[in-house]
């Protein structure tokens, strides 16, 4: 294992990052306790890597990553460290100053840098499904189909997320045993269509059309995957927190998803994707459903 220590990062909280919907293969180092630890162990890539953030001053603090893998520009980069996320949270609240307690509440969320493939199958999965069981699956798919990366010291062996070409050519029935249900068919669709046609380039709407002709993919998902796989950080993701919040704060009607991404485009600009993080995490938190 390999230390790497990032001193005097700003705005950060592995609570906050790893516990905002945006991700499913990180938990807490003490899983059975309520209170934090601040420790997570996960998987970025094929590199193991358990991380510790040591506070000094609200969302401050120096993180330690001790992985099997990875140079400091790779994790540097997958922690977004050079991002300003204080003046991001500063011009939302000019912008919008109701959404302050959001960006309190979650004010040390960054937006990790994820593997595309991981992100499309990832949210795949997630439709219609709490978290809980969607890191179960992901974690079958991996234990299944991807590469062995560690042994932790409480035996667990942790795995690299499945590449395409392992997927490719599967049936329902040898996904079966990890139990996706009617996701099963989607996956092994996906993986034909990203080996064949790659990461959506083009503007956002046209990276957005692209994700929509896969299978089992539409609106919401899609734009989970434009801000979490393509880093478009002005896709807006309308899912039951975001609806609620919206209805809560703002008084639009849970339907009424276009109206709420018109507001978002007003009030948050290129920045909404950002917004969409805090207000998800605030009422997540808050557990109000």
């Amino acid at each position: 294992m390999n230390r790497i220590i990032f001193e005097n990062v700003r705005d950060i909280d592995l609570d906050h990052i790893f516990q905002c919907g945006q991700c499913f293969r990180w938990i807490p180092e003490d899983n059975n306790d309520s209170s934090s630890t601040g420790r997570y162990r996960g998987v970025a890539g094929s590199y193991f890597c358990q991380a510790e953030l040591e506070k000094n001053d609200g969302f401050a603090g120096t993180l330690t990553l001790n992985v099997t893998g990875g140079d400091e520009k790779f994790w540097r980069d997958y922690f977004d460290l050079d991002r300003d996320y204080g003046q991001i949270k500063e011009k939302l609240v000019e912008q919008e100053p109701r959404i302050s307690a959001a960006t309190r509440e979650g004010g040390g969320i960054r937006i990790l840098n994820q593997d595309f493939w991981e992100v499309l199958i990832s949210f795949i999965v997630s439709q219609n499904n709490n978290i809980p069981r969607i890191m179960k699956c992901i974690e079958g798919l991996c234990s299944a189909f991807g590469e062995p990366v560690y042994r932790d010291m409480d035996g667990k062996t942790w795995y690299s997320f499945p590449k395409p070409e392992a997927l490719l050519g599967k049936t329902e029935e040898d996904l079966k045993e990890i139990k996706l249900g009617y996701r099963d068919s989607y996956i092994v669709r996906a993986a034909d269509k990203f080996l064949k046609n790659g990461i959506p380039a083009g503007t956002m709407e046209e990276k957005r059309k692209q994700l929509l002709e896969y299978h089992g993919i539409g609106p919401k998902v899609a734009d989970c995957i434009m801000l979490f796989g393509c880093r478009e950080f002005t896709a807006f993701p309308v899912d039951t927190w975001v609806k609620t919040i919206m209805n809560d704060m703002y008084g639009f009607e849970k339907k009424d998803i276009k109206g709420m991404q018109a507001f978002a485009r007003e009030r948050f600009g290129d920045l909404r994707g950002f917004a969409q993080q805090y207000l998800f995490y605030l009422y997540r938190d808050k557990g109000i459903k």
